[in-house]
This record gives structure tokens, C-alpha cells and sequence, in this order.
């Protein structure tokens, strides 16, 4: 072997066994494909965009910015991502090179994504119950740890991995688009556990499932802007499925921070590249330790607070989408977060150099505590008051009311024009009723005023009060993808095995 490796002028790589093991069987496999396959499919052409991000990096060390914030970035936006792959990408023909570089990286990922299908595929399955799919995600979780070389660990490892080391923030801030919109794909890959849950029936079901969609799509239409300007946090993006699975959560945060971690290596001019497989193997074995660099649930569950707010991480997969925070912060400062100590928050027994020693974090308050109270808009509104300028049927104009009203009726405003939210609310039968019988007590002059209120302009389209959800792109034609990647009209992916993926397997 060592004379062979003279003869190609180049060392030989250590050689990575495959012993790949696959999904836990069931009946609930691919029953997201079946009744939510337009999110289904995209997670297919997330696949893609993984593996050719890496091929390049590794491959491409000098190709102009160009190369992946233009021609890649364009080809995923605006053709890949609308017509997604109708089966599973076999990453490693998109990404050859990489993969024989770091095998156990690509293995150790695509173990997660199954795992993260797999969730999905139990909570739409609507022949279960709610008792039974959250029993199972756990039977799930319990099989992906099961696999001790490939399993990331359930405690949460210090955000400093990922934000502290000589080559962290490298790649975002070199690619801004590319990092942009990978972090969009991990804002819905944990996202969209949150409607399938939350939903009472399969109608609402889907209802949110279309919402958190359009809020990606809204994500992708104007870039980088609307992209997340931290890695979004499953504790923060999708809370309920956290408090329930609070293992499988961390799993997922782990996971995507190693995308970021693999991202920075193969981007960074400090790695040479003789030993990006060496630093990728060594961060992958810190990924997998339990004793060191980590932080406790409770730090975990306030990072979302701690790293700015969920409105910078793209926001909640339910619920009102909130302004980011002004800071004035550039999106590369507001991600690596300066003067932040990461060690303090790492809990760390054996911390990394230059990352910090350990400590306490400070507790911030939780977001939900600062919620207004209902009971503490009641006291005012016994008598009556004037509501957004206008006087309400059986309310005396109580003037120290009327700033509060005039708030709530802005926001409602706002509210109706983000199609998410407008969505929503015309899926709510109940919010439906309430909106009709609102409007039915009010006289002739004061819903006049209410249907003539201006609503924000950056919100709304002219000429629409009620825009409809966003839809995706369509596809460009003047910029021909990658000739090689290509989908085609009658294989996605051609050459490739399907018939493992067509059939459900029966327990």
C-alpha cells in the first residue's frame, strides 16, 4: 500500500467501512411522502444541498464566491428546491470526493436524517394516536443511539465548538447566501415537527404544515435577508416537540452544528487541506463526548434567549413571526457573538483551548413570562374605551385606553397581511367565528373605519389587503443548471436504485 502510494504521488486515506444499517421497520415508514410529499420531497433536495456544498469546498478550495453564492445557490433556489427529487439523494454521487475524504462524517449524518424522517413519518400517521406517536418517537430514538459509532450524543454540546475554535465563522462569513439558506433548511427540518403535533385533525394538519412552508418560501424569495441570522435552536423553533422529545431535539441541534463545524473546516485557509480529515475526525469524536464542552438542559432550553431571540433564528414554527432585534449588528457579528464567553456556557470538565473556562450562565427570563396577561387588559375595560379611533358598541371613551387599542388594532393589521399568519386565521373555523361576530356588533361608521385602515406597506402587495401565502419561485430558465445534477422529467436522479424506496416495510 505505501508503494502504491508513492506511484500516485499522494497519501492514501485511512479506509472508512460502510456498515450501513437502515430504517427501524414499520408500517408508519414514508407516510410523510404520502400525505405531506411536498415538504417530503424537499428534504431530498436539502440531500443535494449538502453534498454539493461540501464536494465543492473540498474540491474547489479556490473557485471564485461565485461559484457557490451564485451559480449553486441560484440553481437550488430557483429550479432544484421546485422541482425536488422524488427519492433520497445517494449523497456520495454527489459528493465523491468528500465522501471518501470523511466518510464517517457523511454516515454519521445521513443516520440523523433518518432518524429525522422517521419522526416525521410517525407524526403523519394518522392511524395512530397521539399516546402511541410520541411512544414511538422514543422506541425511534432509542434505535438511532442504538448505533454508538454514528450516534451524536443527547446532551447538548457548548455552542463554542462551533463559534470558538481558530476556523469557526469562516464559511458564513464568506458564503452569507449559502450558509443563509442552509440554516433555513435546518428552520424547517425542526420546524415542521411543530404543526404535525400541534394539529387537532388532518385538516389543520396540513393547514400549519402549508404555513411553515410558506414561511420558508418567504425565506428563500429574498436572500439573505429573511434567512435566519443564527443557527436556529430547536429548543427555540420548535418548543413542544423539545419538551417532549427532549432527547431527539438535542440529537438535531448537534447535528446541524456539525454542518457548520464540517462547513468551516473545509472552507478555512488554517486547515491545510492534509489535514481536514484529521480536524473533521477529531471534531466528530468530540461530538460523540459526554464529559466535556457541554451544557446542561436548562442552559440549552434558554439558548434561543441567550443568542438573541428566536426572531433572528427565522422566528417560531407557530405562532406570530417577531422582528428580528435591532441591534446593529452585522449578520457575521450577530452570529458570532462578541464578547459572548462560550466557555462559560459549555459546562465544560475539560474545555477546549481558547474556548474559556467553565461556569455558570446567566439566567435570562423566559420568553413566555413576558407575555401580557389577559387579566391585565380586563381592568380597564369594564366601562368601555375607544377602539383604534373608533367608538365600540356599549365603551365610553376612556382615553387612557385608546394608545392600547390603537396598538391592537395595528397589530391585527399586521397580523391579517403576513400570509402565514393570514393563513392560519382562515383555517381557524373558530378565529373565523369570533372575526364575524366582532364585526357584526360594531355600527355601520366604526367598521367602515376598521375595513379602511391602511395596512403595512412592507407587508402587503398594492392592491391586496389579504395577499395569499407565499409561493415558490419559478423556475429561471436564462441560467442552465449543472449539467450533471440536473433533474430529470422522468428519473430524478438517474441511475439510482429506487426500488428500495418505493414500498413501505411492514412490521
Amino acid at each position: 500500500m505505501a508503494a502504491l502510494g508513492l506511484l500516485l504521488g499522494r497519501p492514501l486515506l485511512a479506509q472508512d467501512g460502510r456498515n450501513e444499517q437502515f430504517y427501524l421497520p414499520g408500517a408508519f415508514n414514508w407516510a410523510m411522502l404520502k400525505n405531506y410529499p411536498e415538504a417530503a420531497r424537499l428534504f431530498n433536495a436539502f440531500d443535494y444541498g449538502h453534498a454539493v456544498l461540501y464536494e465543492k469546498l473540498y474540491t474547489e478550495p479556490n473557485a471564485p464566491v461565485g461559484e457557490l453564492e451564485t451559480r449553486q445557490f441560484d440553481y437550488i433556489t430557483t429550479d432544484l428546491l421546485i422541482r425536488p427529487p422524488r427519492f433520497a439523494v445517494a449523497e456520495e454521487v454527489i459528493e465523491p470526493n468528500y465522501a471518501k475524504l470523511a466518510w464517517k462524517a457523511k454516515m454519521m449524518f445521513d443516520w440523523a436524517h433518518i432518524l429525522h424522517r422517521q419522526v416525521y413519518d410517525v407524526y403523519a400517521d394518522e392511524r395512530l394516536s397521539a399516546t402511541a406517536k410520541d411512544s414511538l418517537v422514543e422506541v425511534l430514538t432509542d434505535y438511532y443511539l442504538s448505533n454508538k459509532q454514528l450516534a451524536f450524543i443527547i446532551v447538548p454540546k457548548s455552542m463554542a465548538l462551533m463559534d470558538g475554535q481558530e476556523f469557526s465563522q469562516v464559511f458564513r462569513r464568506r458564503y452569507p447566501k449559502m450558509n443563509g439558506l442552509i440554516w433555513a433548511y435546518h428552520w424547517l427540518q425542526v420546524g415542521l415537527y411543530e404543526p404535525l403535533i400541534a394539529g387537532k385533525t388532518p385538516a389543520e394538519k396540513k393547514a400549519g404544515v402549508k404555513a411553515v412552508l410558506a414561511r420558508f418560501w418567504s425565506m428563500v424569495e429574498d436572500p439573505p435577508n429573511r434567512f435566519p441570522k443564527v443557527m436556529p435552536m430547536t429548543s427555540a423553533v420548535a418548543p413542544e416537540f423539545s419538551r417532549r422529545h427532549p432527547r431527539a431535539a438535542v440529537i438535531f441541534d448537534n447535528l446541524h452544528m456539525m454542518h457548520d463545524i464540517i462547513s468551516d473546516v473545509l472552507a478555512s485557509p488554517t486547515v491545510p487541506r492534509d489535514r481536514k480529515r484529521a480536524v473533521i475526525y477529531q471534531q466528530l469524536a468530540e461530538s460523540q463526548r459526554g464529559d466535556q464542552n457541554i451544557m446542561s438542559l436548562d442552559d440549552w432550553r434558554e439558548m434561543g434567549t441567550m443568542m438573541g431571540g428566536v426572531g433572528i433564528m427565522g422566528g417560531p414554527a407557530l405562532g406570530i413571526l417577531p422582528d428580528p432585534p435591532t441591534t446593529g449588528a452585522s449578520a457575521p457579528e450577530m452570529v458570532g457573538m462578541p464578547g459572548m464567553d462560550h466557555g462559560a456556557q459549555g459546562r465544560s470538565t475539560g474545555g477546549m483551548a481558547g474556548m474559556g473556562a467553565a461556569g455558570d450562565s446567566t439566567r435570562m427570563q423566559d420568553p413566555a413570562a413576558m407575555t401580557h396577561s389577559s387579566e391585565s387588559h380586563k381592568a380597564g375595560m369594564a366601562d368601555g374605551h375607544e377602539m383604534g379611533g373608533m367608538m365600540m358598541p356599549g365603551m365610553t371613551g376612556d382615553s387612557s385606553m385608546h394608545a392600547p387599542m390603537q396598538m391592537m388594532m395595528d397589530m391585527h393589521a399586521r397580523m391579517m397581511a403576513d400570509p402565514v399568519m393570514h393563513q392560519r386565521m382562515m383555517a381557524d373555523t373558530a378565529m373565523q367565528r369570533m372575526m364575524r361576530e366582532m364585526m357584526a356588533s360594531m355600527p355601520a361608521d366604526a367598521m367602515e373605519g376598521m375595513m379602511s385602515k391602511p395596512v403595512p406597506a412592507d407587508s402587503v402587495a398594492a392592491g391586496h389587503k389579504h395577499p395569499a401565502a407565499p409561493r415558490p419561485p419559478k423556475p429561471r430558465s436564462r441560467r442552465p443548471p449543472p449539467p450533471q445534477t440536473r433533474p430529470s422529467a422522468t428519473d430524478s436522479m438517474p441511475g439510482m436504485d429506487h426500488s428500495k424506496m418505493t414500498q413501505p416495510v411492514q412490521p
